[in-house]
């Protein structure tokens, strides 16, 4: 175990079925961490406990679950920190989404976050340390099409984290925010399922569009890999930067396509950042 952590090792990581957090959780644990992986469904958190991580459910979208996990995670001495990563996207026209396609997402993309995190400070406040780090995204600083449900959750994500880490520069929590590009995950997969619930695009004024664009890219079996896509293990090192470092940073951007978007934000006039954004 790194000597910097000085034995606060106790992370709670969410969405850890696939990708990104089930990353984080093999390697966090490997590494020395007492990881406890949580994941929406009992199922996956039983496949993870096979493996031999500590694992229980946690669904954002659920205040009840929350509530059970803080519970599960002070029955085990406490926690030293968070990796709030668990979310969902619903594709689709922003002119298509229902108010209930953006009530769900915001549920378990946001509010849950929130929920978890305040449940959380109190602790740490307790114990005089702590780590939050919240995984952001390329769009949650520029948008694209199709993805409007996700940007703006990411969007306000951001904004949520920005003040949290201005009121927390009082005390030993840091919060720090991960901004991926684009990472080879399930995510296209797991917003099938969404889309189909949600979006009725044979009946929208773009179903041409749908047809010629985001039902290909939706559907694609094996998915096309997107410029500059990284492996959830880029993530992972960039993770264990912010957590082990004395003084970590309190923004890390993840892939080349993560640098150059921040860098087009800055520079650009928006008309031609829009035109950057449309022709991703």
């Amino acid at each position: 175990m790194s000597p910097s952590l000085r034995g606060r090792s106790r992370i709670l990581i969410t969405g850890c079925s696939s990708g990104i957090g089930l990353d984080a959780a093999r390697t966090l644990s490997a590494r020395g961490w007492d990881v406890y992986a949580t994941c929406r469904r009992e199922e996956d958190c039983a496949s993870l406990r096979e493996e031999g991580l500590t694992s229980f459910r946690l669904d954002y979208a659920c205040e009840d679950s929350i509530a059970a996990a803080m519970a599960e995670v002070e029955a085990r001495g406490g926690l030293d920190a968070l990796f709030n990563n668990g979310a969902f996207a619903i594709p689709g026209a922003v002119e298509d989404l229902p108010r209930g396609a953006l009530r769900e997402i915001y549920e378990a993309n946001l509010f849950g976050w929130h929920d978890l995190t305040t449940r959380v400070i109190p602790l740490m406040r307790a114990q005089g340390h702590g780590r939050i780090v919240n995984c952001s995204s390329i769009l949650g600083f520029v948008p694209a099409r199709w993805r409007g449900a996700y940007v703006s959750t990411k969007h306000a994500l951001e904004g949520l984290t920005d003040v949290l880490r201005l009121e927390m520069a009082d005390t030993p929590i840091h919060v720090v925010l991960i901004q991926p590009g684009p990472i080879a995950t399930e995510i296209r997969r797991k917003s099938r399922a969404p889309f189909e619930r949600w979006i009725d695009w044979e009946s929208s004024a773009r179903a041409g569009q749908y047809r010629d664009s985001l039902l290909g890219r939706l559907y694609d079996e094996p998915p096309v890999p997107a410029p500059g896509e990284c492996p959830p293990s880029a993530v992972t090192r960039v993770l264990i930067r912010a957590l082990e470092r004395p003084r970590p940073r309190p923004k890390y951007r993840v892939t080349w396509p993560t640098g150059a978007a921040w860098v087009l934000r800055r520079v650009l006039p928006v008309r031609l950042l829009d035109r950057a954004c449309a022709a991703g």
